[in-house]
């Protein structure tokens, strides 16, 4: 005969603790990689500001001229999403720039139609 094991527990919730959920500022100034990539006419690019900084987003063709600026302006602390069209672009590489106080970085897309 097969034998069945089984535990009963009887202990009992006595209390339950609950925790109110914030949204934190983000720590540090991040650049996040464009989605989708490659992309074909829009994609989306996201960044983080931890405090209040004027913020500088800026599209570059490979021979490093100005395309588009897509933020020039002061932002508040948080994280934030742009949407970049490209339809009126050729296909290839681009750059995205971004500047926010001491913080610089740039990252590679690619356009394919």
């Amino acid at each position: 005969m097969p034998q069945n094991n089984f535990a009963l527990f009887t202990d009992r919730v006595l209390q339950v603790e609950t925790k109110e959920l914030t949204i934190d500022k983000p720590a540090a100034f991040s650049l996040a990689q464009n989605y989708p990539n490659p992309f074909n006419s829009t994609t989306q690019i996201k960044y983080s500001v931890p405090a209040d900084e004027f913020v500088s987003l800026k599209v570059y063709d490979i021979l490093g001229n100005e395309v588009a600026k897509l933020v020039n302006e002061e932002k508040s602390a948080g994280t934030y999403s742009i949407s970049f069209d490209a339809a009126n672009l050729a296909s290839g590489i681009y750059f995205y720039s971004i500047s926010m106080g001491n913080f610089n970085q740039v990252k590679k897309m690619i356009l394919l139609r």
